[in-house]
């Protein structure tokens, strides 16, 4: 016979035709020997390329050895099983790993000390002479050890029950010996509770005797209220009749007063009206014009002018500082024109865009509430691809330029759709917006002024 490298085709077909020669085992395999053939599978498996694997096997080529053992492993078993040539290949690849135990497994001397289950497993990989003795030997080997454990297992619980029973009994003695002391002193609580019922009946039997003399006591009481129920009937008939003679003399003595208060009431009412009669007379005759100016502004004086945020602008703070913007915020009827996405970008930019709006527009909300001031955020709308869901704060009006318009444009329309006098401030740090503004009459701030100010809150 011409040799052939392991590695070759040729070498495999021989080999699974050798082993097809081979003895077969007459039982299925033992559990323990196929936890460690599938384990030892699962290592080897990935020593071999997607195309070496039986078809089946190839969708576990990725998985750790762990997974490969867990969902795998029925598949793997049977593989071995039905497919020598993928056999021969997990053999030489366990030859690599255990090259000493491959050898006695050859010359047919297993290592003594090696655990029998893994020896059953190499041998039903490696496939040597007598390695169904082997793999039946390992069995035998874990039932018998299985054996022995439950053995000893049994042993201990019986030790344990026996153990529990001695217990069991030194309780129910005890148990026994508190029942008749709890029997004894039942039988005492019993004898003085008897003693107790004889002296009750004898205390209910004169309460029943003291109840027929209260009964009697009762009705003569109830003969005796009946009639002086009777009397205080008849004098009570009585009083109403005097009640209603005083009713009546008193609602003739009324009559007469509201007769005579009538005709006074009548006399003074026909006065009152004379009265006002000429008066409105005297007015159309003399056409007297309404009084609309009042004696002190007749007193010549120099009159305090109006604050506008260009007075505000003068006077000694910082651009930077919050309390210039308050001091605006307090002008009458004051407008602040915000441009959003200027001051998000300024402040938060990291965050995205809806959480910006959200963030800026709560902080509006409170200066809003604080100040008392308009306030109107406006939004670039020209990214947007659909209108956006977002319930404005109360205090703030939220608006979104229309697609071909810019933001800065909107604020510009705002500033100019105010009248001319009102305190306009226009939020933004883009220089172009800034002096647009300014030029209708506005007072531009920085970005970083507001978020300074919410900072604040």
């Amino acid at each position: 016979m011409v040799e052939r490298p392991e590695g070759e085709p040729g070498a495999e077909r021989a080999a699974a035709s050798e082993g097809a020669a081979d003895d077969v085992l007459d039982r299925p395999l033992p559990e323990g020997v196929r936890r460690r053939v599938v384990a030892l599978t699962a290592d080897s498996f990935g020593g071999l390329t997607v195309s070496e694997l039986p078809p089946p096997l190839r969708q576990y080529a990725r998985f750790t050895p762990s997974r490969r053992a867990k969902f795998a492993g029925n598949a793997m078993a049977a593989a071995l099983e039905s497919d020598a040539v993928f056999r021969q290949r997990i053999a030489g690849k366990l030859r690599e790993a255990q090259p000493e135990l491959a050898a006695a497994l050859d010359h047919g001397t297993p290592p003594a000390a090696a655990d029998p289950l893994d020896v059953a497993a190499a041998a039903y990989v490696l496939r040597p002479d007598g390695w169904v003795k082997l793999v039946a030997a390992a069995g035998e080997e874990a039932q018998r050890a299985s054996a022995e454990r439950a053995g000893e297992e049994a042993e201990r619980e019986l030790a344990r029950l026996r153990e529990e029973l001695s217990q069991a009994r030194t309780e129910a003695r005890a148990e026994a010996d508190r029942i008749r002391v709890d029997l004894d002193t039942a039988r005492k609580e019993n004898e003085s509770l008897q003693r107790k019922l004889r002296s009750a009946l004898s205390d209910v039997k004169r309460g029943e005797a003291a109840v027929r003399k209260a009964e009697a006591a009762l009705e003569a009481g109830r003969s005796q209220a009946a009639t002086e129920k009777t009397a205080a009937d008849s004098e009570l008939r009585r009083l109403k009749a005097r009640i209603a003679e005083t009713e009546a003399s008193l609602e003739t003595s009324r009559r007469a007063a509201r007769e005579g208060r009538s005709v006074e009431d009548m006399r003074l009412r026909l006065l009152l009206d004379t009265v006002l009669d000429a008066a409105q007379g005297l007015r159309r005759e003399l056409a007297l014009p309404p009084a609309s100016v009042h004696p002190a502004d007749t007193v010549e004086a120099v009159a305090p002018g109006q604050m506008t945020p260009k007075d505000v602008a003068t006077r000694a703070l910082s651009d930077m500082d919050p309390a210039l913007l308050d001091q605006l915020l307090a002008l009458p009827q004051a407008h602040l024109v915000v441009d959003g996405y200027n001051v998000t970008k300024t402040g938060y930019p990291t965050m995205p865009l809806d959480k910006q709006r959200l963030r800026l527009l709560g902080g509006l909300a409170v200066l809003a509430a604080q100040t008392g001031a308009e306030m109107t955020c406006v939004f670039d709308g020209a990214e947007l691809a659909a209108p956006v869901l977002l319930a404005p704060p109360r205090g703030v009006r939220v608006l979104f330029s229309k697609p071909g318009v810019t933001a800065d444009e909107l604020i510009r329309q705002l500033v100019r759709a105010e009248p001319p006098g009102r305190p306009v401030v226009v939020v933004s740090t883009d220089r172009e917006v800034a002096d647009g503004v300014a030029k209708a009459g506005a007072r531009p701030v920085a970005s970083a002024l507001l978020l300074k100010r919410l900072a604040r809150t």
